[in-house]
C-alpha cells in the first residue's frame, strides 16, 4: 500500500495541483467615471458553489475601478483562495486593502468605497513561493522617494534567491518572503531611469513564470513572461481597459475581449492610450530567445471552462482531450461519468467519441468550503464522502468509465472508486485526461515533491491496484498535444523538461 492514509482536508486539497494566483488591472477614463450612476447602496450575495453569484452595488462613482476589480477577482477565485487584495489610485494617492480569505470575506461595501480611483490592480493568491501570511498577500505596494508602485503577480521566479541577496547587499529591505517583492524592489531601484525603462530592466533580470499587473498613480502596466507560461489577456470596458489572468474576468465586468498579451510583451496604459513594447526593442533587447510555452495545465485543470487562453477555448480543449483518450482506449462499458468539475469536459468528449451514454454519476457538495474542519481521524477519512457522492440509479449494475483530469497522490482517486463501488457499479474503469504527473513544477504550480507524486515511482498497473479500479489508462502526451493542436506548451510536469 502507498502512503495515502492521511485524509485531512489539507491533504485532500493537495491531491490536486493548484495554480498560484490570479491578477487583474483596471484603467478607466474620466468620462467613464463622470457618466456612471450607481444604483441604491445595497449589498447582497448568495454563495452558489465555487464561483459565487454576487450582487454588489457600486456605492461611489470614485471607486468604480475597485468595484470592477472586485467582480473580476470573483471570477478568478478558482485561481487562489488564501488571500485577496485590491489597490486603487485616484491620480494622487494609492490606497490598498488586502486580507487572508476569499474575495467575499475580504471586502465589504465600505472598504470598496474607500478604494477611490480610476485605476486598480487586484489579486487572489494560492501560495507557492512565500508563506501563507498576510505579509505575503497581494497586491504589494512600495512607497519610495520617486513615487508609489503597486504590483500583483501570478507565477514563480526561479532566480528569486540570488536577486533577493543582490538587492539586500545593496541596501534593500524586505517585509515579506514572497518573490513578488523582489520584482517590486527591482522596478523601484531603477525608477530614476523612468517607469518604462525600470520595468524593462526588471523584466530582463527576472527568470521563471510571471503575469504582472503594475500600477502607479496614473499608469497601468501589464507584463507576460517571455515564454508566455502564465496567461494574461486584455479587454475593453466602458471608456477603459481591463487586464486579467483569464477571459472569464472580462466577461464578469461586461467587457469585450481584445487579445492575449504576447509572451514577453509589456503593455502600458495611460490616459493617452495603449503602448505595446515587445522583446527586441530599444532598451528591451536582452531577453534570450524564448519559444512560447504556455502552462498545459491551464487547459487541463486551472482555467475556468468558459475562458479562452491563447485562442484555445478551454472547454473545447477538454472535450477534445476526452475524445483523444477514447480513441486510445479499448475498454467496453455502459456509462461514462466525469469527476466534478474539471473532469466533466473530458467525459463529454469521451462519451461522444465512444458513443457510450454520459450520465452525471457523481454529485459534488459545493458547500463544504475551504474551512471545513474534521476533528477526528474517522471524520477526516469521511471527507471525500462529504464532498462527493454517487447517484446510485446512474451506476448500479453497470460498467462505469470515470474520467478525472489528473492523478497526483492517488488518495482521492482511491476514495472515488470506493464511492462508485458502494453505489453498485459492476466495474470501475478509471481514465485520466492528462499523462502521468511525474515531476514537480517550479514555475508557479503547487505540486508535491517528486517522491509524493504517485506516478513518479509506480507503474500504471501498480497505481490501478492501489486505487482499486478494474483498469487505469492515462492519455498519451502525443494524444494530448493532438487535442490542443500544438506542442507550444510547458510539459515539465510530464517529462521533466522546463522552459525556464
Amino acid at each position: 500500500m502507498f502512503e495515502t492514509e492521511n485524509l485531512s482536508e489539507e491533504f485532500l486539497q493537495k491531491d490536486k495541483l493548484h495554480d498560484e494566483c490570479g491578477v487583474v488591472g483596471i484603467f478607466l477614463g474620466e468620462e467613464s467615471l463622470a457618466s456612471y450612476s450607481p444604483p441604491p447602496a445595497t449589498f447582497a450575495q448568495q454563495n452558489v458553489g465555487k464561483h459565487a453569484c454576487v450582487r454588489l452595488t457600486l456605492p461611489l462613482v470614485s471607486s468604480k475601478a475597485a468595484n470592477l476589480s472586485y467582480f473580476a477577482l470573483y471570477a478568478l477565485q478558482h485561481r487562489g483562495q488564501e488571500s485577496a487584495g485590491i489597490a486603487a489610485s485616484d491620480g494622487e494617492k494609492i490606497r490598498i486593502h488586502k486580507q487572508m480569505g476569499l474575495v467575499s470575506e475580504v471586502f465589504n461595501p465600505q472598504e470598496l468605497a474607500n478604494l477611490k480611483g480610476h485605476i486598480a490592480v487586484g489579486h487572489v493568491r494560492y501560495a507557492t513561493a512565500g508563506g501563507k501570511t498576510v505579509e505575503n498577500a497581494q497586491p504589494m505596494v512600495n512607497n519610495f522617494i520617486l513615487g508609489t508602485l503597486a504590483l500583483a503577480h501570478n507565477g514563480q521566479l526561479t532566480n528569486y534567491g540570488e536577486l533577493e541577496e543582490s538587492l539586500a547587499l545593496n541596501g534593500s529591505t524586505f517585509s515579506s518572503s514572497s518573490d513578488t517583492e523582489v520584482i517590486l524592489k527591482l522596478i523601484a531601484r531603477d525608477y530614476k531611469a523612468g517607469l518604462e525603462q525600470a520595468v524593462k530592466n526588471a523584466v530582463q533580470q527576472i527568470k521563471g513564470s510571471f503575469a504582472l499587473t503594475i500600477m502607479t498613480k496614473d499608469t497601468l502596466i501589464g507584463v507576460r513572461d517571455p515564454n508566455g507560461i502564465r496567461p494574461l489577456v486584455l479587454g475593453k470596458i466602458d471608456n477603459g481597459y481591463i487586464l486579467a489572468s483569464e477571459t472569464c474576468a472580462i466577461d464578469a465586468v461586461n467587457g469585450t475581449y481584445e487579445r492575449d498579451i504576447a509572451p514577453g510583451e509589456i503593455i502600458i496604459i495611460t490616459k493617452e492610450g495603449i503602448k505595446s513594447i515587445l522583446p527586441g526593442e530599444e532598451g528591451y533587447d536582452k531577453l534570450p530567445h524564448a519559444p512560447k510555452k504556455t502552462c498545459i495545465f491551464e487547459y487541463v485543470y486551472f482555467a475556468r471552462p468558459d475562458s479562452v487562453i491563447d485562442g484555445i477555448a478551454v472547454q473545447q480543449a477538454r472535450e477534445r482531450m476526452g475524445a483523444e483518450l477514447a480513441r486510445e482506449d479499448t475498454v467496453e462499458a455502459d456509462v461514462v461519468i466525469g469527476v466534478p468539475d474539471s473532469g466533466i469536459g473530458a467525459a463529454l468528449g469521451y462519451s461522444r467519441e465512444k458513443k457510450i451514454p454520459y450520465v452525471m454519476g457523481i454529485v459534488k457538495n459545493k458547500y463544504t468550503g475551504r474551512t471545513f474542519i474534521a476533528p477526528t481521524q474517522q471524520e477526516r477519512e469521511n471527507m471525500v464522502f462529504v464532498k462527493l457522492n454517487a447517484i446510485k440509479s446512474d451506476l448500479e449494475g453497470k460498467r462505469v468509465i470515470v474520467i478525472d483530469d489528473s492523478i497526483v497522490r492517488g488518495t482521492t482517486s482511491r476514495r472515488l472508486v470506493h464511492i462508485l463501488r458502494r453505489a453498485g457499479a459492476k466495474e470501475v474503469h478509471f481514465r485520466v485526461s492528462s499523462p502521468p504527473v511525474k515531476f514537480p513544477c517550479h514555475l508557479g504550480i503547487d505540486t508535491p515533491t517528486k517522491a509524493e507524486l504517485i506516478s513518479s515511482a509506480h507503474e500504471v498497473q501498480e497505481i490501478c491496484q492501489e486505487i482499486g479500479a478494474d483498469s487505469l489508462t492515462f492519455i498519451s502526451l502525443k494524444g494530448m498535444l493532438n487535442a490542443l493542436g500544438s506542442s507550444s506548451f510547458c510539459q515539465g510536469c510530464f517529462n521533466g523538461e522546463y522552459p525556464a
